[in-house]
C-alpha cells in the first residue's frame, strides 16, 4: 500500500491550498481516509475524515467551516480543500487509510490508521 500526499507549500493567512493524497496497492473504495497534521513539538493530531464511499465526514473542530474533504473513488484520491487558512494551521500534513467496516467511519485516533503516507508542508505566513 501506497499513499502519496502532495499540494503543501507556502500560502499567506486567509489563502487557499488543496492537499491531495494518491492512494495505490488498495482496494481502494473499501478504506476510509483521514488527514492528519504535526507541528514541530506537538502530537499528530485528527483533522478530517471521510468514509469509503464519502457518505460520512469528520472535522476537527478548529478547522470546521474552513476545511473540506472529498475523494474520487474511480481514480484512488481523496481531496483536503483549506480555505481561509490560518498560521496555527502550519504543519506537515499526512493522508491516512484503514478498512471501513460499517461505513461510518469515526476513527480520530492516529492508531486506527495502518497506512501513512509521507506528508505535505503547509506553511502559513501572517
Amino acid at each position: 500500500v501506497q499513499l502519496q500526499a502532495s499540494g503543501g507549500g507556502l500560502v499567506q493567512a486567509g489563502g487557499s491550498l488543496r492537499l491531495s493524497c494518491a492512494a495505490s496497492g488498495l482496494d481502494f473504495s473499501n478504506y476510509g481516509m483521514g488527514w492528519f497534521r504535526q507541528s514541530p513539538g506537538k502530537e499528530r493530531e485528527f483533522v478530517s475524515s471521510i468514509s469509503s464511499n464519502g457518505g460520512n465526514t469528520n472535522y476537527a473542530s478548529s478547522v470546521t467551516g474552513r476545511f473540506t474533504i472529498s475523494r474520487d473513488n474511480r481514480r484512488g484520491m481523496v481531496y483536503l480543500q483549506m480555505d481561509t487558512l490560518k498560521p496555527e494551521d502550519t504543519a506537515l500534513y499526512y493522508c491516512a487509510s484503514r478498512y471501513d467496516y460499517d461505513g461510518r467511519f469515526n476513527y480520530i485516533l492516529p492508531g486506527s490508521y495502518g497506512y501513512w503516507g509521507q506528508g505535505t508542508l503547509v506553511t502559513v505566513s501572517s
